[in-house]
This record gives structure tokens, C-alpha cells and sequence, in this order.
């Protein structure tokens, strides 16, 4: 470890963001520069357990050497911190910016004391590797003639496709959007993950590696755009489908009907789009300015959602969320080092607190039906204070209250995987309509097709997704020739 006594001796530090009030004049990064000094006496607390549990299944499901590259930040030997950390993430730039770091909340140290400030170290490793020059093409020295086709450009995808490329498989990745990215590209705001600057910087490395990627593509779908999913199958050796869980849990309500009415993706994408496109003047998007917004539904998405519409200077912005305020530190039925269930306070629940004054969140209640007027335009939400009875929420009587509201937006997760190119190749689907394939294989039922990431999974982290990514690159790639040397 850099210094033995370090974790005594310094507090948690955690770099901050951009101030509230100067963020939301723009869709910027919210990062500040980062601080060497600071992150040298981060990495110091760093107190290189005998079992890091921050490399766990629990804490970090790609198992990044969290100690090692510490230390080597203490020891101020980036280069090196900057190996150790590619040696198991592909695209640090992306999980040191949006993953949410479970590594955190399996720390050692975070048993008695905050944890070290793993995610901002990583950030700021990755950062010094592309301003130096250090992240390289990862291009193979041969081919081996086999071809594969990945359909979806998410994290998944794009992580396989790195790695199959690294082993000299051609790979050529399908993305029905016009950018490639997925999630990365039109689910992630750009003020959480810079768009032209960190995703398209590493996809312009991939291509250089020899990575094919063609956008504006549907598989199987039989539009214009579209590929034959079965055509796919006789041009390459192998199918790998990394399409993510992209079908939204719906609120089917009365009054669903009413314009105003979106699912958080399409909020969030569109606004993506039209601000790479036209900097939000094509009016090709959601507008919430001037307007009551209601977000239904936590999580990172619904926040992303809280700060696009600050952004856009929307008239007032409450969030729903239907279960009870979390504790202040983990409950007793929450132990470390599973991930602490906790009121944390996001970058959008900063934002609005300081334009409201208060924070956005309502807890407790649930959505009873929208309101609307005659011409089927949305004017409010009607609700009622819910409480925890036997395992099932019970409506408490007398709570009901009407929330105005011009545009409401369903945050509350995916249900799995669209099936239009599954349907036709004959998948199986899991109980919950996943693509299904073991974990650690992602062979699927039909020959030569493997699948890999949330439309596996279902819904879960970035970080996930790049290990079932490096994952099932492995498998293929012992699949193809027999042996692999691919982690």
C-alpha cells in the first residue's frame, strides 16, 4: 500500500462537481478538473486488504486491481496505474464517469469509516491516459479469418467487439441509431458522459483497430433500413445480440392516454440527439420549459431525466417515488459489502434543490390516475400516500392529492429485451422474456448465436454489461478456434 497509516490519517475527499447554479446554464460535463494532490492522498487511505472486496463479484464485477493502480497513484506512476486499470476494463472513461461504484460500497474501509474514492481515481487514471497520449488503438497483429456480427453498439457490444478484434476476429457492429454508442450515446445525458469528447473519442479508437461499425441499421425488424437477422447468420460465423433491456415498464393507468405523457427514454434520447444535431434548435425534442414536470420512478434515470428539465427551465419539477425515504446508513438487514441502501443525494437532486429550494423527491405515494382536459392534454397527476403492509404497499385513506402537471415522466425501469430479431431466429426467453443463455457460456439454443449484457441480464449497470461483453468475447472466441487466451 502507498501508506500504511493512511486511511488513520486523511478523511474522504471526493472530487466535486461543477457548482449547481453554473452547470445548468449548460449540458457540459458536471465534472471539475481533477486534483493530483488530492487524488494522491485519496489513494493513500487505500489500505491494500488481504481480501479487497472492492474486486469482488459484489464490488466490481469486471474485477479492476483497485489496490494496485491506488498505489500506484500515490506513488505517482500513471502509466503503470493506467496498465493495470485496461488490463480488465475496456473503457474506464465510461464507468468512471456513470457507473454508480459498487466497488465503494464493498471498500474494507467503508465498515467503519467512508469509503476511498475509487471512482474518481479511476476517472482521473483514464483522463491522464488519453491526455498523454498513452490509450492506443488496440490493433491485432493478424487475422484469423473468422467473422462475427454484434448486433447493438451498447457496452456490451462494444466491449466484445474490442476484444474479439484484439484477437484478430473481423468484427462488424450493427447499430439501428444513427451514432454508435446505445446507451452510452442517447440514454446517458451528456452533462454525465461527454458525447463528441469521451464516447465518440473511444469509438474513433475501435474503428481505427479495425472494427467495422455500420448505424442507421435495424436487424430484422423488415424495414428500409433493416438487415435480415438470417442473412447475418450466413455471412458470419458467429451472432452475438447485445441489444439491451430497451422495453419500459409502462404505468397503465387511467388517463394514460393524455398528451404529455412520455417513458424517460424518449424524453432523454430525443434530447440527446437534438442537441448533437442542432444544439436543441430543431425542436426535434421534449421541450419542459415553462412547464410542470412530474417524474415517476428513482434511479439514475429518472435524476437524468430531473436534470434535463431543469436544463430546459422548466416551471416546477417533483419526483415520485414509491417506496419510503432510505436511511441515512445501512440498515442492519443491509450489511456490508452488499451495496448500502441509502439516502443519497444525486447531481440532479442538487440541481433542483437549488432552484427550488428544496428537494424534488416525494416519497411514499403512488400515481391513483393522470388528469387531463378536453382536448387530451395532460394537466395533472392525481396520488395517494402508500405504506408497506405484509410485503405489499396498502393506499392510506384520506391522502389522496392532484399535482399539476403538463409533462410526467415514467422512470421505472425496463422489462427486457425487444424480440423482433430473436422471434425469427428462434430464441429461448427466461421467465422474464431475457434472452436466454447461462451465464459464463452465452451460447444461446441455436447454433452459433450468443448473447450477452442486460438483453441477457436483464437491466442492470454499465459496468455488467462490459464484463458479459469481455465474457462472451471469450466464449466465442474459444467457441471459433478451439482455445482462447482472452480473460
Amino acid at each position: 500500500m502507498g501508506k500504511p497509516t493512511g486511511f488513520m490519517e486523511f478523511p474522504r475527499q471526493a472530487a466535486p462537481y461543477r457548482p449547481a447554479k453554473e452547470r445548468l446554464l449548460d449540458f457540459n460535463e458536471i465534472y471539475t478538473n481533477h486534483d493530483i494532490q488530492r487524488l494522491s492522498t485519496q489513494s493513500a487511505r487505500c489500505m491494500d486488504c488481504g481480501v479487497p472486496f472492492c474486486q469482488s463479484e459484489e464490488g466490481c464485477p469486471i474485477h479492476n486491481l483497485i489496490p494496485e493502480f491506488n498505489d500506484l497513484v500515490f506513488r505517482d506512476e500513471w502509466r503503470e496505474a493506467l496498465d493495470r486499470l485496461q488490463k480488465t476494463n475496456n473503457f474506464p472513461e465510461f464507468t468512471g464517469r456513470v457507473c454508480p461504484a459498487p466497488c465503494e460500497g464493498s471498500c474494507v474501509l467503508g465498515i467503519t469509516d467512508p469509503a476511498v474514492t475509487i471512482k474518481n481515481i479511476e476517472m482521473a487514471i483514464i483522463d491522464r491516459g488519453f491526455e498523454e497520449g498513452w490509450v492506443t488503438p488496440n490493433t491485432p497483429a493478424s487475422r484469423t479469418g473468422k467473422t462475427i456480427a454484434v448486433v447493438g453498439s451498447g457496452p456490451a457490444g462494444l466491449a466484445a467487439a474490442d476484444q474479439l478484434n484484439r484477437v484478430g476476429h473481423s468484427v462488424t457492429v450493427y447499430e439501428r441509431a444513427d451514432r454508435v454508442g446505445g446507451l452510452l450515446m442517447y440514454g446517458i445525458p451528456n452533462m454525465k458522459l461527454g458525447k463528441e469528447d469521451v464516447v465518440e473519442r473511444r469509438v474513433s479508437l475501435l474503428r481505427e483497430a479495425g472494427i467495422t461499425f455500420i448505424t442507421g441499421t435495424s436487424v430484422g425488424d423488415g424495414s428500409d433500413d433493416s438487415v435480415s437477422v438470417k442473412d447475418l447468420q450466413q455471412q458470419h460465423d458467429i451472432v452475438l445480440l447485445t441489444t439491451g433491456a430497451t422495453v419500459p415498464r409502462d404505468l397503465p393507468i387511467e388517463g394514460r392516454q393524455f398528451k404529455g405523457v412520455h417513458f424517460a427514454m424518449d424524453f432523454l434520447s430525443a434530447n440527446t440527439k437534438s442537441l448533437l444535431d442542432s444544439d436543441l434548435q430543431d425542436g426535434n425534442h421534449i421541450s419542459a420549459k415553462g412547464k410542470d414536470v412530474i417524474v415517476i420512478g428513482g434511479g439514475d434515470t429518472g435524476t437524468d431525466c430531473i436534470g434535463t428539465s431543469l436544463r430546459h427551465g422548466c416551471k416546477s419539477l417533483v419526483n415520485f417515488e414509491l417506496f419510503p425515504k432510505p436511511p441515512e446508513s445501512r440498515d442492519a438487514n443491509n450489511p456490508w459489502p452488499t451495496w448500502p441502501k441509502i439516502f443519497r443525494v444525486d447531481y440532479g437532486h442538487e440541481e433542483a434543490t437549488e432552484v427550488q429550494g428544496e428537494d424534488p423527491r416525494v416519497y411514499s405515494v403512488s400515481s391513483l390516475c393522470f388528469l387531463g382536459n378536453d382536448q387530451g392534454d395532460l394537466t395533472g397527476v392525481r396520488t395517494v400516500e402508500v405504506e408497506m403492509k405484509d410485503g405489499k404497499f396498502e393506499n392510506v385513506p384520506g391522502t389522496e392529492k392532484d399535482w399539476p402537471a403538463d409533462l410526467v415522466f415514467l422512470a421505472m425501469g425496463f422489462l427486457g429485451p425487444e424480440h423482433t430479431a430473436s422471434d425469427q431466429l428462434g430464441l429461448d426467453y427466461d421467465e422474464r422474456s431475457n434472452f436466454k443463455a447461462e451465464y459464463g457460456c452465452y451460447k444461446t439454443n441455436v447454433d452459433n448465436v450468443f448473447v450477452a449484457g442486460d438483453c441477457r441480464r436483464g437491466q442492470s449497470l454499465v459496468v455488467r454489461a462490459i464484463n458479459e461483453g469481455r465474457e462472451a468475447a471469450r466464449e466465442i472466441d474459444r467457441h471459433l478456434m478451439g482455445v482462447t487466451e482472452l480473460p
